[in-house]
């Protein structure tokens, strides 16, 4: 369930933040289903775990600096060419005729 990826960080990064994500997802939804069966409220369940979504969406959506310690090195920007002389794969190509 990776639904919250961290945009500017580095692979080390977003799997942090998905261990985050699901551990606080989890001590919540245990701790909701353990005060809501106490107290018999299934409401304050879902509140907990709402709450802890709210968390851990705070915690794992920003680009925080501890999702950056391993920056990805990328290749160098190719320099600009004309137009006409790049061309698309598919104007190479002969069009064919069909009868």
């Amino acid at each position: 369930m990776s639904i919250f990826v961290v945009s500017l960080c580095d692979y080390k990064g977003q799997k942090l933040a998905e261990q985050i994500f699901q551990g606080i997802i989890l001590a919540s939804a245990v701790i909701g289903f353990a005060y809501g069966l106490i107290i018999e409220q299934f409401g304050w369940t879902v509140y907990i775990v709402l709450g802890g979504f709210a968390v851990s969406c705070l915690l794992t959506l920003p680009p925080w600096p501890m999702y950056r310690q391993n920056p990805l090195s990328w290749q160098p920007a190719l320099p600009e060419t004309t137009g006409e002389t790049l061309q698309k794969p598919q104007e190479n190509l002969k069009k064919k005729k069909h009868k």
